[in-house]
């Protein structure tokens, strides 16, 4: 009996076409509250949200006319971490910051999922190394609450309720193959394995956030980060 596929289980709260509409709706915003594309700065997390930042960064820049060409970077903040003690270590990805810095610009960190806020803690200690900024905003894809810290997104796609049992998986083009945003609970994922078993020459499907520093990781302990 071929496995059935992960996706096959989860149920789709985005498709493609949502995804682009958050997004375009998250670049206008991002645009009014900067009042423009002057002194911004969209700097990715990632893994999924440098993707995402990309994408904000290419709407900002066909909607703005004279919008920096130099726009969009990345932030990782692996070793910035207050879990490394207990989690295992992902090599750290490239920190990429624009031309001109970050200092007395207004600096948008993008990321796919916001759950416990950890992964942002981190972020802003590595970027308050880079430089200091004049303000610092947050734009996610997916707000699935359970915050552990105080941090609050400015831009989001969809808020989405979720328990702490659920895992929220993000799959984007560039690095999926397919784009659309699911959810799944502890009885799909069990339905999904129970009784059955790949056959040969079947390839499983790729699993959703290998990246356990995603704030939407499917490790153990759901995602808590």
């Amino acid at each position: 009996m071929k496995r059935r596929r992960e996706s096959d289980m989860a149920r789709t709260v985005l498709s493609q076409a949502d995804i682009s509409r958050a997004l375009t709706r998250i670049s206008h915003e991002i645009l009014e509250s900067n009042r423009g594309a002057g002194g911004l700065v969209i700097l990715g997390v990632p893994t999924r949200g440098v993707f995402l930042a990309r994408r904000i960064a290419e709407i900002i820049q066909r909607i703005e006319q004279g919008a920096p060409a130099s726009l969009v970077g990345a932030l990782d903040a692996t070793m910035y971490r207050d879990d490394l003690g207990r989690n295992i270590t992902r090599t750290p990805q490239p920190t990429d910051i624009p031309a001109g810095g970050v200092d007395g610009k207004t600096v948008v960190l993008v990321d796919d999922v916001l759950y416990s806020g950890r992964t942002i803690r981190a972020a802003l200690d590595a970027l308050s190394d880079i430089g200091r900024p004049k303000v610092v905003r947050l734009a996610v894809l997916v707000d699935r609450g359970h915050r552990e810290l105080p941090i609050r997104a400015d831009f989001v796609g969809k808020n989405l309720p979720t328990s702490t049992e659920e895992r929220i998986n993000v799959r984007l083009r560039e690095v999926d193959e397919v784009e659309e945003v699911s959810i799944e609970s502890p009885r799909d994922a069990g339905a999904a394995t129970s009784g059955t078993t790949a056959t040969s020459g079947t390839t499983a499907a790729p699993r959703v956030f290998h990246d356990p520093f995603d704030e939407g990781s499917d490790e153990p302990d759901g995602g808590t980060r």
